[in-house]
Order: structure tokens, then C-alpha cells, then sequence
């Protein structure tokens, strides 16, 4: 996909890989619509600041409706609540479900027509190595991403015929605050990985591995059946 003139809607853009993400299109030629639960905390120049709750259905419908000219998606809101499956409460674990896997659901599904309907484009789900490795102390966050690991391949069959291109972006810890207590040895650059994601972007990579741990865990999975 041309990334120059593309028409972007960036989930989760007031921080983090999301800014960066909203930063380097715009520094590419594309017109983004930076969104964010609060519009006001977006301070990108350059940008759309677009109100969009990925857990609000009546506010991704509305979002899907004023960026009617996007070509480009970006799924990047998430949360972490570091939740245990089994001791952690309920709440947090529903929580982390809405927002990192029905978020992203919602959000796809309303976009879909108006993606289609501006000639074909692509998506792009920001998930994790915890989509293959499955800690017990973050076991919510695990299950959520490999969830929507399923949902990103299953999207990408069913929107191929529709000019849709659906690329999923793996990644260790980053540099942001998510991972505040994480050694900073330890953790990517975002603007480094929002480079890379660009980059499978343009190419159509189906899966865009950002760290070494990544691609490490990422070649030791077995090999996906073919389908019959």
C-alpha cells in the first residue's frame, strides 16, 4: 500500500507506539486522524484529533462516520492491567478482553465498508510475542492477544476478496508506559517499530516481527496447517 496521500485512523495516537505510528504517516504524506478517548490530549501538529472509545459502539460508529475517507487502520489501543486468569478479578480480565480484542472487532467491522468503499486499503492490529508466550501473572493480557491474533487471521481471509489487506504487528516490550518497569536494555524503540510496521505497510507483510525475542519465539511455532 502508498502510504503517501493514504488517509489513516490511528487508535491509541495521544501516546506511545500510537503517536509515533500518527507521526511517521504524517511525515510520509498521509492525512491522519489521530484518535483518543479524549480528543484534547492528542498534540501532534499535522493530525485529526478523532474521539474514538474502541469498548463505545455508538462512538467507533461515530468515528467510522466523520474519517468516512479512510484507506488505512491502525489498531493500536490497548491496555495491560497485568491480571492473573485465575486470582485476578473479573472485572479487570472482561476489561482487557473489551478493549484489546472487541475493541479492535468493533472497530474493523466499522471501518470495513468505508475502507471498501474508498477502493481497498489495509489494516494493521499492534499485538504482542504474549499472542505465542502466555505468563501466568499476565495471563488476561496473553489471552487477549492471542485472541486477537486469531482475529487478524481470520480477518485477513475474509477481507482479501475485498481489497483489504490485514497485517498483524508482533512485538516485545517498548519503550513506553506500558513497560515503565521494564530495564530499558530490555525494551524496542517505538519509533524504530513504528518504522518497521510502516514498512510491512507498504510491502503487504502479512506479519511484521519488530525484536529478536520476537522472531526467536515467532520461529519456534509450529507451521499452520494448510487448508484443505
Amino acid at each position: 500500500m502508498e502510504l503517501k496521500d493514504a488517509v489513516a485512523v490511528v487508535t491509541g495516537a495521544n501516546r506511545g507506539l500510537g503517536r509515533e505510528l500518527a507521526a511517521q504517516l504524517v511525515a510520509r504524506g498521509a492525512k491522519v486522524y489521530a484518535s483518543a478517548r479524549r480528543p484534547g490530549a492528542v498534540d501532534l501538529p499535522g493530525v485529526v484529533p478523532l474521539r474514538l472509545d474502541v469498548t463505545d459502539e455508538e462512538s467507533v460508529l461515530a468515528a467510522a462516520r466523520t474519517a468516512s475517507d479512510a484507506t488505512l487502520l491502525v489498531n493500536n489501543a490497548g491496555i495491560s492491567n497485568a491480571t492473573s486468569l485465575i486470582t485476578g478479578g473479573m472485572a479487570a480480565v472482561r476489561l482487557e478482553m473489551e478493549t484489546n480484542f472487541f475493541g479492535p472487532l468493533a472497530v474493523t467491522r466499522a471501518f470495513t465498508p468505508v475502507i471498501e468503499g474508498n477502493g481497498g486499503g489495509s489494516v494493521l492490529n499492534v499485538l504482542s510475542v504474549l499472542s505465542w508466550l502466555h505468563p501466568a501473572g499476565l495471563g488476561s493480557y496473553a489471552a487477549t492477544k492471542a485472541a486477537a491474533w486469531a482475529l487478524t487471521d481470520a480477518a485477513r481471509e475474509e477481507l482479501a476478496p475485498r481489497g483489504i489487506t490485514v497485517s498483524a504487528l508482533h512485538v516485545g516490550y517498548m519503550d513506553t508506559d506500558m513497560a515503565a518497569h521494564v530495564p530499558a536494555d530490555q525494551k524496542a524503540d517505538p519509533a524504530e517499530v513504528a518504522a518497521q510496521a510502516l514498512r510491512g505497510i507498504e510491502t503487504g507483510l502479512p506479519e511484521i516481527l519488530a525484536d529478536d525475542i520476537t522472531r526467536q519465539v515467532r520461529q519456534g511455532l509450529p507451521a499452520a496447517p494448510r487448508a484443505a
